[in-house]
C-alpha cells in the first residue's frame, strides 16, 4: 500500500507543472478532476461502472494516459453459505488504475481492493474495462 502511495505522490509532483516537448507536438502532463467518459467492465467475477475521477494525465496527439481514481459501482452476486446474509447487488467502491483513451474509445486496467469478510480474506484484484470519452 505504501508502494502505491509513493507513485500517486510522484505522479503528482511530476505533473504539477512539467511539459515535456518532442520534435513537433508538445506532450503534456497534468492533473485532471474529470475526463467525462464511462466505462463498463469486469473484476472479480462481477461487473463495475464508472465514469473516471481524479488523475495524473499525459496526452500526446489524440492519445491520452491517466493514471488515477476510479469511483465506481460494482455489480456483483455474492456466494454466501446457507443462512448468512448477502451483501447488496449493486454496490460503491473506489479502484485505481490506468486507462488508455485512443479518440472516443476508452481501455481501462482497474484494481479493487476487496475487504475481508468470514469467508474469504482481504485482496486487490485486476479488471479489465471498455467505455466511451464523450
Amino acid at each position: 500500500m505504501n508502494f502505491l502511495k509513493g507513485v500517486f505522490f510522484l505522479a503528482f509532483i511530476l505533473g504539477t507543472a512539467l511539459k515535456v516537448y518532442s520534435q513537433n507536438d508538445p506532450v503534456k502532463i497534468k492533473p485532471a478532476l474529470w475526463e467525462g467518459m464511462i466505462v463498463t467492465g469486469y473484476a472479480d467475477k462481477g461487473a463495475f461502472v464508472n465514469f473516471g475521477g481524479p488523475a495524473m494525465k499525459l496526452t500526446c496527439k489524440s492519445l491520452t494516459l491517466l493514471l488515477g481514481m476510479l469511483p465506481s459501482l460494482r455489480i456483483k452476486e455474492d456466494e454466501v453459505p446457507a443462512g448468512a446474509k448477502k451483501n447488496a447487488a449493486v454496490m460503491p467502491g473506489l479502484g485505481a488504475g490506468i486507462t488508455i483513451i485512443y479518440k472516443h474509445v476508452a481501455l481501462q486496467v482497474p484494481l479493487y481492493y476487496n475487504t475481508k469478510t468470514t469467508t474469504t480474506n482481504g485482496k486487490w484484484s485486476a479488471g479489465i474495462g471498455l467505455g466511451y470519452k464523450f
